[in-house]
């Protein structure tokens, strides 16, 4: 048997898509320590900066020095549904529900939880789940797990999606339409306007996954349907604790009646530990602060559009609107050979993209560009893939 899987790995070398495990150290505001060296990290998802604020962790644990004990465990020991729950969670689940004015909010132990645990939960036989291809693979995997009929439409193509509404509403007791906010290879946004339009024309539920959404869009962060103001609008709002609020855990507003379905029905949420008293303390700790980081939203607006032009007056070939910046390289041998001169040469920690994450010819940099970075960090880099890319056109 080992002979098979040490094939497939070899495989993998061989078209340049052998995954590997980075570690790194925490150097500074921006900086992590890799290989020896200090580089500004382009690939992380801290995008207002508060995992890699020591003055807010310090804050933060002084609070925790004032208050009893039971609030800093480091585990919880049980399901939420045993003894592993805690007024702690549903005191966070009530401050999210005010600040989205929901019905209700429940607590997942992370975005995949939430995604595997909610679509097969709700969706049955007799359903129907219409999913843009471009959304996560927990979407992705949430569709496999449900014994709803599912299909894909071509990402943004909301002309195929009304297509399949008007060819398949009429068979099916219930239908969802499921879109990411920010997609996060191509950093691109949803037409959430037009997702609307259709829910309404064909009286359908929509789910929206903010997991890119949360902290960096919307006056006080709650994402894109905030940015729009079309939270109402939403069915199934997901969020995450593991992005721009810098710990674990995510969440879903939803009606009363769906929160109890959910913790009667959903085996990711029963059949799991519950979140550690820390870790909800944390999450409620960042989540309220992050509700007046309006400043810190927009200088990452500002310094990703700069970064975006930058790479287009350059002629290379980006996409998108968010703070999440692609640059397109094409085969994979390449993208993994630049990241690391940019690694070894540029002091910038940029991390190949390569399938089946992303479609095939399409290997490419993610660059996370986050609040606490400055352009003078970032203004080489579109100089360096320039120069790297003439080279690489001169080699042919």
């Amino acid at each position: 048997m080992s002979s098979r899987y040490a094939k497939k790995l070899h495989d993998l070398e061989l078209k340049g898509r052998f995954r590997e495990l980075v570690p790194v150290e925490q150097y500074g505001a921006g900086i992590v320590k890799y290989k020896g060296r200090k580089l500004l990290n382009l690939s992380s998802n801290d995008y207002l900066g508060l995992g890699q604020d020591s003055e807010l962790l310090q804050r933060f644990y002084q609070e925790l020095d004032r208050v009893e004990s039971g609030v800093s465990g480091f585990s919880a020991a049980s399901s939420r549904l045993l003894t592993g729950d805690s007024l702690l969670s549903h005191h966070l689940e009530d401050e999210i529900a005010n600040a989205y004015k929901s019905e209700s909010v429940l607590l997942f132990n992370s975005g995949y939880h939430a995604n595997i645990g909610i679509l097969p939960t709700l969706f049955a036989k007799g359903d129907l789940i219409l999913s843009d291809k471009l959304n996560h693979a927990s979407i992705h995997d949430g569709l496999q797990l449900s014994r709803a009929d599912h299909k894909r439409f071509r990402h943004g193509d909301y002309e195929q999606l009304y297509d399949l509404l008007k060819k398949h509403r009429k068979n099916y007791d219930q239908v969802v339409i499921v879109s990411e906010s920010v997609f996060s290879m191509d950093g691109d946004e949803a037409d959430l306007a037009r997702l609307i339009e259709l829910k309404h024309e064909f009286d359908v539920k929509l789910y929206l996954d903010e997991a890119h959404g949360v902290g960096v869009y919307g006056q006080n962060g709650l994402g894109k349907a905030e940015e729009k103001a079309v939270l109402q609008d939403i069915d199934f709002l997901v969020g995450t604790f593991g992005k721009a609020l810098a710990s674990i855990g995510a969440f879903v507003c939803c009606s009363k009646e769906i929160h109890d379905y959910l913790v009667n029905h959903s085996r990711s949420f029963i059949f799991t530990t519950g979140l550690p008293p820390v870790t909800v303390n944390w999450n409620r700790f960042v989540f309220q602060h992050m509700l007046s980081m309006n400043r810190e939203r927009l200088h990452l607006q500002q310094l990703s559009t700069q970064l975006r032009h930058a790479f287009t007056e350059k002629g290379i070939a980006t996409r998108g609107t968010t703070n999440i910046v692609p640059v397109l390289i094409g085969d994979d041998s390449l993208a993994l050979a630049q990241a690391k001169k940019l690694q070894e040469r540029g002091g910038y920690l940029v991390l190949p993209v390569r399938p089946p994450t992303v479609p095939e010819g399409t290997a490419r940099f993610r660059l996370s560009i986050c609040a606490n970075m400055q352009w003078k960090d970032l203004q080489e880099l579109p100089l360096q893939i320039a120069a790297m890319a003439s080279g690489a056109k001169s080699e042919k």
